[in-house]
Order: structure tokens, then sequence, then C-alpha cells
């Protein structure tokens, strides 16, 4: 495995994820800017794990699992929003008959979490730049 080709792979997938996310937030699709919140967390934690394990990311998609598996130390705080996240990959790919977290996603939830999202992105950017 060419580690470092790796890591950059998930680190520019992760960017265009990040993007996207922005432009469905602005197109008012919450849910799934959301679901690709979930994406680009996802795909950094990968990022880190290749980088400090030197070897190929798990296939999960579950982010504390994902951070825990790559030995990052998470305050309480990152430990909750990564288990929030994780709702946002299954509930936005296989919705319930009623719908229900299409419901909750207005604009306040959404701008609250998509901040969050950001300010891990950022963090997690930083923590593999350092590794």
């Amino acid at each position: 495995m060419d580690a470092d080709k790796t890591v950059l792979y998930w680190i520019k997938t992760a960017k265009k994820d990040y993007k996207v996310m922005g432009h469905l937030f602005a197109d008012k699709d919450y849910a799934h800017s959301l679901f690709f919140g979930h994406l680009t967390l996802e795909k950094l934690l990968k990022a880190y794990y290749c980088k400090s394990r030197k070897a190929h990311a798990p296939y999960k998609h579950n982010l504390l699992l994902l951070a825990e598996e790559a030995g990052l130390k998470l305050s309480g705080e990152r430990r909750e929003l990564l288990e929030a996240v994780n709702r946002f990959n299954i509930e936005a790919r296989y919705p319930d008959l009623k719908f229900e977290f299409y419901k909750m996603c207005t604009q306040s939830f959404t701008k609250g979490y998509i901040k969050q999202i950001r300010e891990m992105y950022k963090w997690l950017s930083e923590k593999i730049s350092k590794s």
C-alpha cells in the first residue's frame, strides 16, 4: 500500500463531499447535506486511519468506531457529534415510511450540525497534517 497516495485520495474525496454538503445546504436539501457531512467526516477519518496505522482503512461507516480504531483521542463533545452524525448516514439513505428524518432536518437543525461538521473537518484536517 502506498500510504501517502491513499491518504491523499481520502482527503481529496472528502474535500469534494465537503463542497457538495455546502451546495446541498444552500439548495435547502437539508437531509442530503447532512448525509454528505457524514461522508466528509468518514473519509477524513479514513485518511487519518491510513496515515496513523499505515494500513488501509476498514470498510466501515461508523464514525466513532473509525475514530477509535485509528487511535484518535476524542473529547466527549466530539464523541457525541460523531454519534449524532452516524444517524445521518442511515436515516438519509433509508428513510422510514413517515419520513421523520426529513421532517427533522429543518434549516435551523441542519445549520447547527453543518457548523459542527465544519469544525470537526478543520480539526481532523489539522490532525492529519500533523501526524
